[in-house]
């Protein structure tokens, strides 16, 4: 999706509003970061569909980093700059004393996971929770890699398990219940190595690293965009063939991986459905700051060479 009439602003989000634009009509959105190609797309489509409706937009680039994020977000929600604001917390718990004083100044927030994340007990005014499941997101992920594995390799492979940094919004359910439908699929599938990933590049690299002690490694657990795309990098660098990998994600590189069978499947997060949700979520809450929020869940979809997008 690209902007339409929403307003580009820098990463910090302290550029001077028009002429009578106001709090009330003032989105911030606050992405992982604008590197990773879904999270950019996705800010493109909340420039978009919050231009159309009016509001004033403010794109802010965490780069990853939660102290970036969380002075960032401080310097518009202290300064009475924000009217509310989407965020996908790089670590929840560093935003927590933050979202205490959202809340006091009524600038509601739409929120990754739940209220415990953030040191909050149960639902709250003013704030709504986006959590995606992220149990059956693994299941999905480690039952898509079962089915590649007896479907391409005889019920038998040496598998890399890609993992995210500790602190990662659903890193212990997903990697609890990949693994245990993996092996529930296919019992004859072997983790021989782990390799933590975050972006693109340093993942294809450790990935490639990890190859050299495994060399028989034919399978791939890819934690996030990132890290399939990187995994499928490593192996091509090596010469080597990757018959199975399944992820969770969806951007279009990716997707178009699946459609060209280089990536077995993704478990597709469906951003755009996610981005309307959310998005109305807020404005609603923006016009009843003291109307008690909601769990809502991000849709996702398993996406096959054979199933289409």
């Amino acid at each position: 999706m690209t902007a339409c009439s929403g307003t580009t602003q820098p990463a910090d989000g302290t550029a001077t509003a028009g002429s009578g634009d106001s709090a009330k009509k003032t989105v911030v959105f606050s992405a992982l970061a604008l590197k990773i190609p879904a999270m950019k797309s996705l800010s493109e489509g909340v420039k978009a569909y919050g231009g159309g409706k009016g509001y004033e937009i403010l794109v802010q680039d965490p780069n990853l980093d939660p102290q970036k994020q969380l002075t960032d977000l401080k310097s518009v929600i202290e300064s009475g700059r924000a009217g509310g604001a989407w965020v996908i917390a790089v670590q929840p718990a560093a935003l927590s004393a933050l979202v205490k004083t959202a809340q006091e100044k009524k600038v509601p927030l739409v929120l990754n996971g739940v209220p415990e994340d953030y040191g909050l007990s149960g639902m709250q005014a003013g704030l709504t929770f986006a959590k995606i499941d992220y149990a059956a997101q693994g299941k999905a992920i480690g039952e898509s890699l079962g089915k590649c594995v007896n479907e391409k390799l005889g019920g038998k492979a040496k598998v890399v398990l890609t993992v995210s940094a500790p602190g990662t919004a659903g890193k212990e359910e997903v990697e609890k219940t990949q693994l245990e439908a993996l092996k529930a699929t296919a019992p004859g599938a072997e983790i021989v190595t782990e390799v933590t990933v975050g972006e693109r590049a340093k993942a294809q690299t450790d990935i490639g690293n990890a190859l050299q002690g495994n060399p028989d490694a034919n399978a791939v657990i890819g934690n996030n965009d990132e890290g399939a795309l990187g995994a499928v990098g490593a192996f091509a660098a090596a010469g080597k063939e990757l018959p199975c990998i399944t992820e969770t994600g969806g951007n279009d590189e990716v997707l178009q991986a699946v459609k060209d069978g280089k990536i077995y499947a993704s478990v597709a997060l469906q951003f755009e459905a996610d981005m309307v949700q959310s998005f109305d979520t807020l404005t609603a809450m923006m016009a009843d700051p003291t109307a008690l929020g909601k769990q809502i869940a991000t849709p996702q979809k398993v996406i096959t060479k054979e199933s289409g997008q």
